[in-house]
């Protein structure tokens, strides 16, 4: 089976329900954003969490991803930073716990997490980001035998935060024989990194996973109009609209994708495993569409939960229809 090398934000996700906004409104935190905050506000919110009975998860958007292509059974491996303390010990034993082949440096800050408060009555999302040591991985950090025997090289658009060490990734990538994909991360990192992420995109990249918002500030269109100019710089564009599905398209070839059945409670992580379960199927060399399909089978399984880790009944479930759909479209000879 083909492999995968992941690089980004090693971020553990922190998940907080709330009864109200009493908390929030302590860190002036408005309801319903997703903010960066410096070391110091970050380890004070992480101590008045942790009496609190949080639920811990190892995350970070293609850490979130290669776990999933590990589960479906990839070799898959991940680079990343963390800090020396309880949440960088809990990022590495959760990669090892899937099979993850990590290259985990260590930095001088505390590990990066992702600070989630979900509140009463609506359970609407709030997010508090500290990348702390995520933040110090630095070109020099990789090394061409990282990348040696890998099939697919995934990293997050969130890395562009630092471009010096994005261009070396996928300059190593590339130079290693990868196919390189990308997940668009968020539209304001687009905006903010317009010409670096084209550059990118038009020079390396094979397949680009963007969400319709991320599409929009990449081309200044539509998602359909969107999906046919991303398409023209790379071999693979996806486009994903939510609960209206996602489209696919490479060359003249392009197929609309409904979204499978499912009831949400949380939408996070949806992206990243849409993109695991993508990979995994073109991996077998399945049909353009099949791949669009087993992606959002895997995605309707993680909205179903709080946080992006899928419990072992849904999966179980994901992989049946998932073999069942790959089985219908294998030739069997």
């Amino acid at each position: 089976m083909a492999s995968i090398l992941g690089i980004g934000n090693a971020l553990t996700d922190i998940l907080a329900v709330l009864p109200d906004d009493k908390f929030l409104k302590e860190f002036h935190l408005p309801k319903g954003s997703m903010q960066h905050v410096d070391m110091e506000t970050g380890d004070k919110i992480w101590q008045t969490l942790r009496p609190m009975g949080v639920q811990l998860v190892a995350g970070g958007s293609a850490a979130n991803t290669v776990t999933g292509t590990s589960i479906f059974g990839m070799e898959s491996g991940f680079i990343g930073k963390v800090g020396d303390d309880d949440l960088g010990h809990l990022f590495k034993s959760d990669q090892a716990q899937y099979g993850i082949r990590s290259v985990l440096l260590k930095g001088k800050h505390s590990s990066g997490r992702s600070m989630v408060f979900i509140t009463a009555p609506n359970a609407e999302r709030t997010f508090a980001v500290y990348l702390g040591a995520a933040l110090e991985l630095v070109p020099e950090d990789l090394k061409p035998e990282y990348f040696e025997g890998y099939d697919f090289f995934h990293i997050e658009g969130y890395l562009v935060q630092n471009q010096s060490l994005m261009r070396r990734a996928v300059e190593l990538a590339k130079a290693a024989g990868c196919k390189i994909s990308i997940d668009m991360a968020s539209y304001n990192v687009v905006e903010s990194n317009f010409a670096f992420l084209h550059d990118i995109v038009e020079n390396y990249v094979d397949i680009v996973f963007a969400n319709e918002t991320e599409a929009r500030a990449f081309t200044g269109k539509e998602p359909r109009e969107a999906l046919d100019e991303i398409a023209s710089k790379c071999e693979i564009a996806i486009v994903k609209v939510g609960k209206d599905g996602s489209m696919v398209k490479s060359g003249d070839e392009y197929h609309f994708i409904e979204a499978w059945p499912a009831q949400p409670v949380d939408a996070t992580g949806a992206g990243d495993t849409y993109a695991a379960g993508f990979i995994y199927a073109y991996s077998l060399g399945m049909p353009l569409k099949v791949c669009g399909e087993v992606g959002s089978i895997i995605a309707a399984k993680v909205v179903e939960v709080i946080g992006t880790k899928i419990d072992i009944p849904r999966w179980k479930a994901a992989k049946k229809e998932i073999r069942e759909l790959i089985s219908a479209n294998t030739i069997h000879i």
